[in-house]
């Protein structure tokens, strides 16, 4: 039987129910593998389970720090367990899977993340059909760090949060779905294995910010005066990656001052669907003339979570650009 770990960060899902009232997240009463058994039976039936807290936090109060802590517990317990479920809150579940999938090497065994909308002790919650099918995901040979939630399973650097009150809360806009719970689990997508050892590298500079334009914008708000406060900027730009440019509204100068005092300046697009194209119309085009990298069909908190990975890895900005461009974890199509 596989050995998988279940590692609590904290969530709607931790919630326990006390006297017709919600713990907080950061409750002293712990969320153990007891509760576990007495709220789904028979989970121990799929796998050999173990369970640990590593913090209690609503997902808001999430870090780059956090990230580091949970890939290190992994790659800590890498050889001892066959597959890893991470419990977590849904609205920085997209970021923290993104960041994940950056960590980790030639990956080999599966890093589900899910939680739920509604408390695991709860008589209605889509906790419990989540948890079950994490922990049976967990035990396959599907090498990816993943969200898997509502019978359906999203790689985790192409996911985003779409829904605050429905049970299908996520959405994988310019990617399919790697599996889908039914009757039963249907898996849609053949993974490479891994052409090395294992490696984990955790480590993510947070000195960035994510803009999102709106007309009448202007670029001084958008882009510090040099990049030593704030290496990388990531704009949520309209479109395709359109940019205001005209004589009533530009952006342009701000951005070239900022990518010539060495900063980073990533385009992405406030639409959910299809890929940036910065040679489409004359704002993009300027932005790619000045130095500004595409990116692609990624999603924002890809777009974060990358750039900010490869911030801390590389101090070259013409390096952290080619690298940025590349499809390192399957998080861009181009």
């Amino acid at each position: 039987m596989k050995r998988i770990l279940i590692l609590h960060t904290g969530g709607t899902i931790t919630m326990q129910l006390h006297d017709n009232t919600i713990d907080a997240t950061d409750s002293s009463q712990p969320f153990n593998l007891a509760f576990f058994e007495e709220q789904i039976p028979g989970l121990q039936e799929i796998a050999r389970i173990a369970s640990e807290t590593l913090f209690l936090e609503d997902s808001s109060n999430m870090l780059p720090s956090h990230w580091a802590n949970i890939a290190g517990v992994i790659d800590d317990n890498y050889a001892r367990y066959d597959g890893f479920v991470i419990l977590h809150g849904t609205d920085t579940m997209a970021y923290t899977a993104s960041a994940l999938s950056f960590c980790f090497e030639n990956l080999e065994k599966p890093i589900v993340l899910t939680g739920s909308q509604v408390p695991l002790g709860n008589r209605r919650t889509d906790a419990r059909r989540n948890l079950i099918n994490s922990v049976e995901l967990a035990t396959l040979n599907i090498p990816e760090v993943c969200i898997c939630f509502n019978d359906r399973v999203y790689r985790g650097n192409r996911a985003t949060k779409i829904s605050i009150g429905d049970f299908d809360a996520f959405s994988s806009p310019n990617h399919p779905v790697l599996a889908e719970f039914g009757l039963k689990l249907s898996i849609h997508t053949s993974y490479r294995p891994g052409s090395g050892p294992f490696a984990t590298s955790a480590r993510f500079d947070p000195g960035i910010r994510l803009v999102k334009l709106f007309p009448g914008m202007e670029g001084s708000w958008m882009f510090p005066e040099t990049a030593d406060a704030c290496r990388g900027v990531v704009v949520e730009a309209y479109g395709s990656g359109n940019i205001p440019y005209g004589r009533q509204q530009s952006i342009m100068p701000a951005l070239k001052r900022y990518i010539d005092s060495g900063g980073v300046a990533v385009i992405t697009s406030q639409a959910l669907h299809d890929e940036v194209d910065l040679n489409k119309y004359e704002g993009g085009r300027m932005a790619l003339k000045y130095g500004a990298v595409s990116g692609g069909d990624m999603t924002t908190e890809a777009c974060v979570s990358k750039l900010m990975y490869l911030l801390a890895h590389h101090s070259d900005v013409q390096s952290v650009k080619e690298r940025f461009r590349m499809n390192l974890a399957g998080e861009r199509s181009t």
